[in-house]
């Protein structure tokens, strides 16, 4: 079923003339515009605020409705596309091997913190940016909904929670959100927001990083938390990419609400030093919420000769809740 979906996807990109672009919705520029590959170690923020402030609810914003999945547990999450081997170890493996290798990193985690438990998900990338405008000028291609149900189908044999990942290009979440409406009514799908292939000013995604401003975030609360209160749901999760300073324009006034739990991720690859500068300088010094950091396979190894740990990620202040896998 997945094979066939995989040719039926591609099938329907060539007639729209469009590509499934690996190079573009894996992009971590390696130049001196991805921080994680050029900030320098520093102790200059170290003494950042923490998230935390005081009991009972240790997080900011409004204390969050039954049934909320942070911070009970943390999430443990594989990334990518079902029909790319070059988007994330989603589609880098078979499905069966795919989860088997979820199932060690949990396995990993519960080892490194027995005391919080873990909820393995499946983050998919449903929108993904492309280098060409396609039949609607957007850079957008968006996948079948048989591709979603394929992931759908694998997150159950694991009780794993699904996030539903748009790259907007040149659209815009008012624009994709909707189309995605039947799946984020759905208890366990959430929804990620990828700043850096959201261009804003009309650039080509992949050539320079895009942005999104408190107002696009607040739209995306304002739209899960609707959805909850319609449906009667648990609280929904938005997981919101980040790497840079300019992806993410005025975090303060990014409106918290009990329906939806925001997550600031730190998306950036490179060295474990650069990686954890970069989270001290974007999710640390300006915190929203709750806090993801981001571990690459394969680019970590090209500036580093590991990977960094489960306990090396946990020395984070403050500690992640959801941890990514591409």
């Amino acid at each position: 079923m997945l094979l066939h979906s995989s040719c039926s996807q591609k099938q329907e990109a060539e007639a729209a003339n469009l590509e499934i672009s690996p190079t573009v919705t894996t992009a971590q520029p390696d130049s001196a515009a991805n921080p994680v590959m050029t900030a320098p170690e520093t102790d200059a923020v170290a003494e950042a605020p923490s998230i935390k402030e005081a009991d009972p609810w240790e997080y900011p914003g409004p204390k969050p409705t039954p049934g909320a999945v942070l911070p009970q547990k943390r999430i443990i999450a594989f990334y990518g596309n079902p029909l790319s081997r070059r988007m994330g170890i989603l589609g880098e493996l078979p499905p069966d091997q795919m989860l088997a290798k979820l199932d060690e990193e949990v396995q990993h985690w519960e080892a490194a913190d027995s005391l919080t438990p873990v909820q393995p998900a499946l983050h998919a990338i449903v929108v993904t940016a492309q280098g060409k405008p396609g039949r609607a000028g957007k850079y957008r291609l968006r996948m079948t909904n048989k591709m979603i149900d394929d992931v759908l189908a694998m997150a159950k044999k694991r009780d794993a929670i699904v996030f539903l990942d748009i790259q907007v290009g040149q659209s815009t979440l008012q624009e994709e959100l909707p189309q995605l409406a039947e799946y984020l009514k759905m208890p366990q799908v959430h929804l990620g927001i990828d700043a850096e292939f959201s261009m804003k000013n009309g650039g080509v995604p992949g050539r320079s990083i895009g942005s999104f401003d408190a107002e696009d975030i607040n739209f995306a609360t304002e739209y899960l938390a609707e959805l909850a209160q319609e449906n009667q749901l648990p609280p929904k999760l938005l997981i919101v990419h980040r790497f840079t300073q300019g992806m993410i324009t005025n975090h303060d006034r990014i409106k918290l609400r009990p329906e939806v739990q925001v997550v600031m991720h730190m998306d950036g690859w490179g060295h474990p030093a650069l990686k954890k500068d970069t989270y001290r300088r974007y999710i640390q010094k300006e915190p929203v919420q709750f806090t993801g950091f981001k571990v690459f396979y394969k680019n970590d190894l090209r500036k580093s000769p590991r990977l960094m740990s489960p306990d090396e990620i946990l020395a984070l202040d403050p500690k992640p809740l959801y941890i990514q896998y591409q």
